[in-house]
């Protein structure tokens, strides 16, 4: 009969004793060592295989017992009618069911996992004798594999004749006594590799600490030492109490957890990688803010000219914004000098690099070039090893080993927290383990049909032809946003070659066609894409969801390509052609306008397609349902706004605060959207590998293309020549290189350096090694896991096979005795007639 376990949670042990994987390897090896001591006596074993041989040989009739319930007249049927059937037919399957013989009991009664389970007494002096091996680990002891069969304790003993009540008494109270010594680890470990129930453990426990309640305090134990005691579980306990802060303090659990407990693992990756993106573009604002951003606004190179602001600079970046810290334009190229005083003497002037050798003796001096060059590069190559780690450790955690089979087990009998005990927190945690098991439950019940070779072909068909009109679409797309791109740049050629008295606002507006079209085309194209997995029927939603991504992925890229092609290969290539004196500025401007374009249109795309198309079903076509989520549409949004950040940080600066902003917004608009606007997937699915995925993605197609792009603005395209850190310079990359002879004419003893940095920094070949070393990183890091996976399927194998083997073997006992006994059962007849 179950019956309800009930947990101390507020005991001392409870919180000491904390679940951990490492604790199985305890379970395993008790019964592993159980196992051994029992398979050592070769011969006892081989003397009983021989008299149960014996008895199989000199057994004529032998009661059968079922393992069932049949009834008398049901046995005594099946056995006249075994005398007329052939051998075949009477043999049956004894795992399923119908009839062991008592010498098959008897052989199965011997097994060691039937032993060492069956008797309780034997596991209680067993694990006696254990704990007096812990408490008296400091004594030199022989082993007990050394020890006489007579004088350890056996399984075999107690197992096969049974213990009396008052022997199993004095064992227990043994066993308290030694377990009331343990320290607390020990005798929680202990407790816990014991093959017994939950409440045999529970009250063994219990026993031990009333024991120790009621032992004498400080017996034997020193001042020093209780005094010692007391800090370590103090300092422990504060350190318990930390941690329990520290994760309160996690951004948006609460938000997370209600997430997951609708929607499921899909929707609620979403929002981990929108959380994850909001942590580096932190990082980025950081750093910018830090080392670029605040000493040039402290130290500012000429007075801004005075400017209206008109409102519409909120929406272009330009106007009032241009001559700001926020664009690469208002950065100088001077040496910024904490010591140089005017004639005053009263405040800190900025000094150009020409200035005379008195002033630059002086200390506190802040190379603004060099700082906004090796802030760009030591942003990009923390956060690539960032990158790195992080789709790595994602391999390792998602492409583990874990049928759905073992992993349902697991969320059935072990997922529940008792740590939780508030309403809220307890209903979330029940919502969150229901959509969960619903998952798990669907991947395991579902099974593929078979499909004939007409189907098939079918199918095919349906898939080119939604295939082709994608990549139609995405291509003609594409090329319309390239010649659009370039008419603009024509008709700003013509206006600055015509000299057109068109007001300034109009001029900045009209800058807005590009970013609109552009982002217009991103919000209505995954439709097509929906409405072309819809004529594909996927039967797996994980499966369409991965499609999904690879076409919204497409598009991403291409359109990325066009634009990238457009800021790098048109306008910096001839930038007094549309009267720009400072094109870094305007590319950042373009960038800025883009990735504000791109949340509008997202919040747009929110209210039309989810909360109005919420209300007309509901009021309209009288129907409940709500739309769902689309997964692969909202998270290339993300990645495209990244990759926009991460391409206009070395224009623009402060890009980061923005799509810091940006982000923030998005999360509580969506979060508020789906939990009123938008229902979890009607065929619930486990998405396991879609964080990975997600990491994959920003890594090579969006960080590794910007890179790319920043790396070749850097190397080979050269800078205005009237503004920007870098004017006068071929490249970005001389700054450095100017900086370094500068140190080496100064400390000749420098002159390493100046190697090192032409060897490392000038030489892109070093630049591509260490992308490859990344990236053999990854490769082996996922063949190792690969090779992980592989083993464990092996091993998985070899257990199945093993219990084949046993049911086979069994099986065949039970044929050989059938055999042996129907002879007897003929003769016997025969005499009786």
């Amino acid at each position: 009969m179950a019956r309800n376990v009930n947990f101390d949670l507020s005991h001392p042990l409870m919180e000491l004793g904390l679940e951990s994987p490492v604790d199985e390897e305890g379970v395993h090896d008790s019964f592993n060592q159980l196992i051994a001591e029992q398979s050592q006596s070769g011969e006892s074993e081989a003397i009983e295989l021989q008299q149960l041989q014996r008895e199989l040989e000199e057994e004529g009739r032998d009661n059968v017992a079922y393992l069932s319930s049949p009834s008398h007249d049901y046995r005594g049927g099946r056995q006249q009618r075994g005398v007329e059937c052939d051998d075949d037919e009477r043999q049956i399957d004894p795992l399923i069911g119908e009839q062991w013989s008592s010498a098959t009991l008897k052989v199965l009664s011997s097994m060691p996992s039937r032993t060492i389970g069956r008797n309780r007494g034997a596991i209680i002096s067993q694990y006696y004798n254990r704990t007096m091996q812990l408490r008296r680990r400091r004594q030199s002891r022989p082993s007990i594999r050394h020890m006489d069969r007579s004088a350890r304790p056996s399984i075999r003993d107690y197992g096969m004749e049974g213990d009396s009540v008052d022997a199993e008494g004095s064992k227990r109270e043994r066993l308290v006594n030694n377990l009331q010594n343990l320290s607390v680890n020990d005798r929680i470990r202990m407790l816990r590799a014991m093959p017994l129930s939950v409440a045999e453990k529970r009250g063994l426990r219990t026993s031990a600490l009333n024991k120790e309640r009621h032992a004498p305090s400080g017996s034997g134990i020193p001042c020093c030492s209780q005094l010692k005691y007391y800090i370590i579980i103090a300092a422990r306990q504060s350190w318990y109490s930390w941690l329990s802060f520290l994760h309160s303090l996690q951004l948006w659990q609460v938000a997370l957890k209600r997430v997951s407990g609708r929607f499921g693992t899909g929707v609620l990756s979403y929002f981990l990688f929108l959380k994850t993106l909001l942590f580096f573009n932190l990082f980025l604002f950081l750093v910018t803010g830090v080392f670029m951003v605040l000493p040039q606004a402290v130290h500012p190179p000429v007075p801004p000219e005075n400017r209206s602001f008109s409102g519409l600079e909120l929406l272009t970046g330009a106007g009032y914004f241009s001559d700001t810290v926020m664009y690469y334009g208002h950065y100088s190229d001077n040496t910024l000098r904490k010591s140089c005083r005017d004639d005053d003497g009263g405040k800190d002037v900025v000094v150009s690099n020409e200035t005379s050798s008195d002033c630059k003796s002086n200390h506190l001096s802040y190379n603004m070039p060099l700082a906004y060059f090796f802030t760009i590069g030591s942003a990009f190559f923390i956060t690539c090893i960032i990158l790195v780690y992080s789709m790595s450790k994602s391999f390792g955690r998602s492409f583990r080993i874990d049928k759905s089979q073992s992993i349902l087990a697991l969320k059935v009998f072990c997922c529940w927290d008792y740590r939780v005990f508030k309403k809220t927190s307890v209903k979330l945690m029940s919502e969150n383990i229901c959509i969960q098991l619903k998952e798990l439950l669907a991947e395991v019940s579902h099974k593929q049909d078979k499909v004939t070779v007409c189907q098939k072909l079918w199918r095919l068909t349906v898939h080119g032809l939604a295939w082709a009109i994608c990549i139609g679409s995405i291509t003609a797309c594409v090329s319309g946003i390239y010649f659009f791109s370039e008419h603009m740049h024509k008709d700003l050629q013509q206006r600055t070659r015509s000299n057109s008295n068109d007001p300034l606002l109009l001029k900045e507006a009209s800058l807005l066609a590009l970013p609109v079209v552009v982002s217009l085309i991103n919000m209505l194209l995954p439709g097509l894409f929906n409405l072309a997995a819809w004529m594909e029927e996927y039967e797996s939603p994980s499966v369409r969801t991965y499609v999904a991504i690879s076409r919204n992925l497409l598009l991403k890229v291409s359109v990325l390509a066009v634009l990238c092609y457009h800021w790098l290969g048109r306008v910096a290539a001839e930038p007094e052609s549309i009267g720009l004196t400072c094109w870094e500025s305007f590319v950042g401007q373009e960038l800025y306008r883009f990735l504000l374009m791109d949340l509008i249109f997202t919040l747009l795309d929110t209210l039309f397609g989810e909360f109005l198309w919420r209300l007309f079903s509901e009021r309209v076509l009288k129907r409940r349902r709500k739309p769902v989520f689309d997964i692969p549409r909202n998270v290339l949004e993300l990645i495209y706004g990244q990759t926009l950040a991460w391409v206009g940080f070395l224009f623009t600066p402060i890009l980061p605060a923005v799509q810091l902003l940006k982000l923030l917004l998005l999360f509580y608009v969506k979060k508020s959207s789906v939990m009123m606007n938008c229902q979890a997937p009607r065929k619930p699915y486990r998405v396991s590998q879609m964080t990975t995925i997600f990491i994959t993605l920003l890594c090579f197609p969006s960080f590794l293309g910007a890179s790319v792009s920043v790396t070749y603005t850097m190397w080979s395209i050269t800078p205005s020549k009237t503004c920007g850190p870098f004017r006068g310079l071929k490249t970005m990359m001389q700054a450095g290189k100017l900086w370094v002879k500068a140190l080496e004419k100064d400390n000749p003893n420098l002159s390493m350096l100046a190697k090192a940095h032409s060897y490392l920094v000038e030489n892109p070949f070093f630049l591509f090694v260490g992308a490859g070393i990344f990236l053999i990183v990854i490769y082996f890091r996922s063949q190792v896991v690969d090779g992980q996976r592989k083993i464990i399927n092996l091993l998985q194998e070899q257990i199945e096979n093993e219990g084949e083997d046993k049911k086979f073997l069994i099986t065949r006992l039970q044929s050989i005795h059938e055999q042996k006994r129907t002879p007897a059962r003929l003769t016997s007849q025969d005499s009786g007639c």
